[in-house]
This record gives structure tokens, sequence and C-alpha cells, in this order.
């Protein structure tokens, strides 16, 4: 009898020390999602929330009076955005435009601040360096500046009567009006090597090339007003960048390059094959923060020039804020957002898995 009643005895108390597991658990989840309530509150009212009125607005004809809820505004589905990409008109010029202007600028202002960066990190990490703070605090100030009023000040600089024209006076070189000049660098360089005439295109150029736009278009390069903008930007946010680079560059060990000082590698060798894998999770995060914000760049195009000239420095953030609060057509204003929106993440996206195709695990 007594061994049975102990039989009997293992089971339920093993199913006992299992509710008990459970209740614990149950009681450890309850707590976990009351300390992220808050914060799930937040992100819920104040991002997840607008997101989807936003979503919503860019399939309405909203003009911003009144509510874009109420039955009295018009749904149009998806014409806000294909009259972005399909329809002939002054939207898809816009649109296709600030395109072309943005990718020029990417392709402009994301390598040159990751090598900038990088090259004043391993400045400033340099063991033999006197006053490391100064350079520091130097090379990081102008992150941390307000960039309207650096934007105001490179307006001063980049007048016709500014600094760099001067500068370039002393050299015997009649410098462009910088924020009033439209030409774009790439016609600029073809002009001046006889291969192009500005005035006077190759007729193959002048055709209708993709969305609308002609491929002489296309091929324009960024414009002298842009390239200012550009060298602002550049110098604007390395100081960030190299900050991340110094953190990456002080943990990695130093026994990794005196073991390749001494397999005889020289300065490039070190850095090619020691340095640069080791700061490939830090190399991916500067190119995904620099990718988003110059594709939402906005504050800067603002201040300066506001599209112009001839609409060569226009973004398409800027065009959807232009489209949106000047234009009063929110639908389509918000739908250029959300494309935007989903190139940045294609493209961030993209980038990753080159990453990985090129070293593995990013």
């Amino acid at each position: 009898m007594a061994d049975a009643t102990l039989t009997r005895g293992r089971p339920s108390g093993a199913r006992g020390a299992a509710g008990r597991r459970r209740s614990v658990r149950a009681g450890e989840n309850l707590a976990g999602w009351l300390f992220v309530a808050p914060a799930i509150v937040i992100i819920g009212l104040f991002v997840l929330l607008p997101i989807l009125m936003a979503l919503w607005v860019s399939i309405t004809a909203w003009n911003g009076q009144g509510s874009p809820f109420t039955s009295s505004v018009e749904v149009v589905g998806l014409e806000n955005y294909t009259r972005l990409f399909t329809e002939d008109g002054l939207a898809r010029q816009d649109f296709m435009t600030s395109l072309r202007n943005n990718v020029y600028y990417v392709l402009a202002v994301v390598p040159l601040q990751t090598v900038l960066a990088l090259g004043l990190a391993m400045v400033v990490n340099a063991r033999m360096l006197k006053g490391k703070t100064f350079f520091r605090t130097a090379f990081y100030f102008p992150s941390v500046t307000s960039s309207v009023a650096i934007s105001v000040v490179f307006l001063f600089i980049f007048a016709n009567s500014g600094v760099v024209n001067n500068l370039l006076a002393m050299f015997g070189v009649q410098g462009p009006a910088w924020f009033s000049d439209s030409r774009g660098v790439l016609h600029l360089a073809l002009s001046g090597l006889g291969l192009a005439d500005i005035d006077d295109p190759p007729a193959a150029l002048t055709q209708s090339g993709p969305f609308g736009l002609s491929w002489w278009e296309w091929l324009s390069g960024p414009s002298v007003a842009m390239c200012s903008i550009i060298a602002l930007v550049v110098w604007t946010t390395s100081g960030t960048f190299m900050l991340m680079f110094l953190a990456a560059l002080q943990n990695v060990p130093v026994s990794l390059e005196e073991a390749a000082m001494l397999d005889g590698a020289n300065r490039w060798q070190r850095f090619r094959n020691v340095t640069l894998p080791a700061l490939r999770p830090t190399l991916f995060l500067v190119l995904t923060l620099g990718l988003i914000g110059t594709w939402q760049v906005f504050d800067q195009i603002y201040v300066m020039s506001q599209g112009d000239p001839a609409k060569t420095t226009l973004t398409p953030a800027y065009l959807s804020y232009r489209t949106a609060f000047r234009d009063f057509d929110y639908g389509s204003g918000a739908a250029i957002s959300f494309v935007l929106f989903l190139i940045i993440v294609v493209l961030t996206l993209g980038q990753r898995l080159l990453l990985r195709e090129r070293g593995g695990r990013s």
C-alpha cells in the first residue's frame, strides 16, 4: 500500500511543480509587459498611429481643410502614386527630377563622409598624436552646431563675393554664382573636354528617357548649387561618424596589428586585412545612417535653395513638404513620403545583402 501511495504521489508532485513553474513564467511575462507597456503606448500613439494616418491621407484627395477621416473627403486610391510614375505631367516630372538630384546627392555624400570620417578617426586614434581631445572636439563640433545656422553661414561663404570666389580669384579662376547656377557638373566636364555642348547636346541624349526625363537630364550630374550643399553636409556629418569609427578602432585588439607587423605586413596591408574587417559592423551602421540621412535631406535645402535654381536642388523630402504645405495637396505629399520610405528600406536591405555576400555576417 505504501509503495502504491508513493507511486501515485510522484506524478501529483511533478504536476504541482510544473504548475508552479507555469505560474512563475506567467508572472514574469506579465511583469515584462508592464515594464514595456509605457514604451509601446508612446510608440503606438506618436509613431505608429501617425504613420497609419499618413497612409490613409496618401490615398485621399484631402486639401488640409477639416478632418481627413470624414465622409466628405474623396478617396482616390492609388491615383496619387500612379501620378508620380505613369501619368505625364508636372507632378511626375518634378518627382523624377527630385529623384535624379537625390541620387547624385547620395552618390557624392555617402562615400565622401564615410571616407572622411574613417580618416579622421584614424588620425585622432594615432598613439603619437598630441592634443587628441582638442582635435576630437574640433572635428566633432560642426555636427552639434545648428544646421540652419551653418546653412546661413555657407550662403555667405558661397556668395558671388564670398570667401570661396575670392580664393578662386587669387588663382585667376572666375568662381561661379553658386546658388544661381543650374548647370550640372558632368555637363560642365563634358563641355570642358570638348565632348559635348551644354546648349546643343547630342540628339541621341535629348530623346525621352525613363519616367519622362531625357537621357541628357538624367546624366547632368549634381548642379553647381547642389555641390555647395554637398560640401556643407559632408563637413557637418563626418564628425558624428568619426566618433563611431573611433569607438570601433579602440576595440580592435592591438595584438592583431602586432601579429600582422611580425608577419611583415605593411601599413596598407594591416589596414585592409586587419582593421577594415574588424570595422565591418560599424561600417554597415555608418553607411546605413548615411543612406537614410541623405535620402531625407530637408533642412539644408529649405534654408539654402528651396529647390532652386531650376529645380536642380529639389529633393523628394522637400518636394513632399512643398506639395503638402504649399500646394495643399496633402494626398500627393504623403504619397511621395511613402515612396521615399520604400526607397530607403529597399536600399538598406540591398546594402545589407551586399555586405553579407562579401564578408559573411554583417
